[in-house]
């Protein structure tokens, strides 16, 4: 496992849709591995593949709870329902926050590095963690979804970052 060097913002590979995932292989896995590695030396709670440089549909979350590492190959929302509003960063943009709306239960369709596909539900903090990574996928960022940027003394429980 390595860790891998972060894209920051501005990036055109940020703001782009990425490609879908066809080969579930070995370097696939090391991916997956390199990108845990590298979220946990950054201290997020998620990462999409183009943060690295992959523009490929695979992004991994792990917000600290029972779920443990949720890795996302070609993700896809199901369904969304209800609203929440909390703060969100994220490791392409140090050292930004801003508060954003996101629904607060989602249900998405997903393969895991072996090529299974499984179906989640996700409330709170993990389902927002989780749209923030597929937002990736699609080339949003979550700036384009701020509602008000924060001050350091005010940020805690970060989404995505």
């Amino acid at each position: 496992m390595a860790i891998r060097k972060l894209v920051l913002h501005p990036a055109d590979i940020l703001e782009q849709r990425c490609n879908e995932v066809e080969r579930f292989d070995k370097k696939l896995a090391k991916l997956l591995d390199d990108m845990y590695e590298t979220m946990i030396e950054f201290d997020g709670v998620g990462l999409a593949a183009p943060q690295i440089g992959q523009p490929i549909r695979v992004a991994i979350v792990d917000v600290d709870d029972d779920t443990g590492t949720i890795e996302m190959v070609n993700p896809r929302i199901l369904s969304v329902s209800g609203e929440q509003t909390g703060t969100e960063g994220c490791l392409s943009f140090p050292g930004l926050y801003g508060e954003v709306t996101r629904p607060n239960t989602v249900i998405i369709e997903a393969f895991d590095r072996k090529g299974r596909k499984y179906t989640l539900e996700a409330d709170g903090f993990l389902a927002r963690a989780i749209q923030h990574e597929i937002d990736h996928l699609d080339g949003v960022l979550f700036t384009s979804k701020v509602s008000r940027y924060l001050e350091e003394e005010e940020i805690e429980g970060v989404a995505g970052e």
